[in-house]
């Protein structure tokens, strides 16, 4: 089991940058796939990035090109850097984690045990 918990978020003018981090404890979180979804209220919680084990990465369409996930398994941290920032990427961001996530999951929620509480991010225009 994995415990999860995020960081970084903020306010930020458009076009600005973030950097959120997630520390894993309770476990090595080099076992693990893991990923960033977020969520607005009153919609469903949609993933943003993923990473697997051997570092692959895959991305939303509509992150592509601005968002890097990355981590550091020495230090049992996932990022996401956040660049061109919209105000449509304005949300709660979570950090999550699996064993193993099949190919089609990569980005849905239901592929995901292991959640943190999220941070806040919000983007001005």
């Amino acid at each position: 089991q994995v415990q999860l918990v995020e960081s970084g978020g903020g306010s930020v003018q458009s076009g600005g940058s973030l950097r959120l981090s997630c520390v894993a404890s309770g476990d090595t979180a080099s076992r693990y796939e893991l990923a960033w979804f977020r969520q607005v209220p009153e919609k469903e919680r949609e993933g943003v990035a993923h990473i697997d084990s051997a570092g692959n990465t895959n991305y939303a369409d509509s992150v592509q090109g601005r968002f890097t996930i990355s981590r550091d398994n020495a230090k049992n941290t996932l990022f996401l850097q956040m660049d061109s920032l919209k105000p449509e990427d304005t949300a709660m961001y979570f950090c999550a984690a699996v064993g193993y996530v099949s190919r089609w999951a990569r980005l849905k929620k239901s592929g995901y045990m292991y959640w943190g509480q999220g941070t806040q991010v919000t983007v001005s225009s």
